[in-house]
């Protein structure tokens, strides 16, 4: 008898401790906290073949170089993607801050922050930092009349040119944006774009999933091709909750690779604080 109660409590710490590797992570789901897909800790570490931006100090992600045997796909000049690719990093620091001016509570899933604010107000979260960018694009080539996003409420878009009226000032422009992000999320916005073809992906795509209360949505900033193989590879940025810096993803499942992941990523694209899937990649219609 004695033996059996030595087994059965040897089972159950055997069981209990195999749970304790997932306490952490499901209390985060539990207190509503980030969730961080990492590799396994026991691997040993790769090292990037891109040097970190805190070394590099790259000017925008055009700079951000790319693997050996890989271009960057052809764009027109005045494509979004184009804009993108040209979009300025912070160089004087690399930190992710939120909309109070405090430090992100994780520092070690980003490549690099994106120079543009995020405002005071807990607005421009996920599908808001998409928005702000397809925007911002719009509003610097003057496209005002395309300037225009849905409600959730109602499903009806809200124009900016209706908004500002005769004020193209971007102080206007960003309370527009700051009245959308009040009424728009992932829902509203996945509504409005159309769907891609994966292996289509340009820069300025979306992966996006509106989900049941909270969705999730990063944008597609950069696009390479290895004319040999064919084989394609991606950046991607996105803000999260609560509002925070607009940041570039390191790849957690390869860092040899590193900002930058394979289109070749199977069932799921495993990103640092979500998992997406091919049909989930949309665009902005034109």
């Amino acid at each position: 008898m004695t033996s059996i109660k030595i087994l059965f409590f040897t089972f159950i710490i055997s069981v209990t401790a195999l749970n304790c590797n997932n306490i952490e992570q499901n209390l985060n789901i539990l207190e509503g906290k980030d969730t961080v897909i990492t590799s396994d800790k026991n691997a040993e570490p790769k090292i990037s073949i891109i040097k970190p931006h805190e070394e590099a100090n790259y000017e925008n992600i055009l700079a951000i170089p790319l693997p050996e045997g890989f271009e960057r796909i052809e764009l027109d000049s005045n494509a979004f993607g184009t804009y993108l690719r040209k979009f300025p990093l912070k160089t004087e620091n690399n930190i992710v801050f939120l909309h109070d001016g405090n430090k992100k509570w994780s520092q070690d899933i980003h490549f690099a922050v994106l120079k543009i604010d995020v405002g005071k107000r807990d607005l421009q979260q996920c599908a808001d930092a998409v928005m702000r960018l397809r925007a911002e694009y719009l509003f610097e080539n003057k496209k005002y009349s395309d300037i225009h996003f849905n409600f959730l409420s109602d499903g009806k878009p809200r124009y900016y040119t209706k908004y500002v009226g005769n004020d193209r000032t971007h102080k206007k422009f960003r309370s527009y944006m700051d009245y959308i992000f009040s009424y728009a999320n992932t829902a509203s916005l996945k509504r409005e774009l159309k769907a891609v073809d994966i292996n289509d992906i340009v820069p300025g795509d979306v992966f996006i999933q509106s989900g049941n209360p909270y969705g999730h949505a990063i944008t597609v900033m950069d696009v390479a091709v290895n004319n040999n193989t064919g084989k394609k590879i991606f950046m991607i940025s996105q803000s999260y909750m609560p509002a925070q810096d607009i940041h570039i993803l390191k790849n957690l499942n390869d860092e040899t690779l590193s900002p930058w992941y394979s289109l070749e990523f199977g069932e799921a694209l495993n990103t640092p604080e979500w998992i997406f899937y091919k049909g989930d990649l949309k665009r902005f219609a034109e």
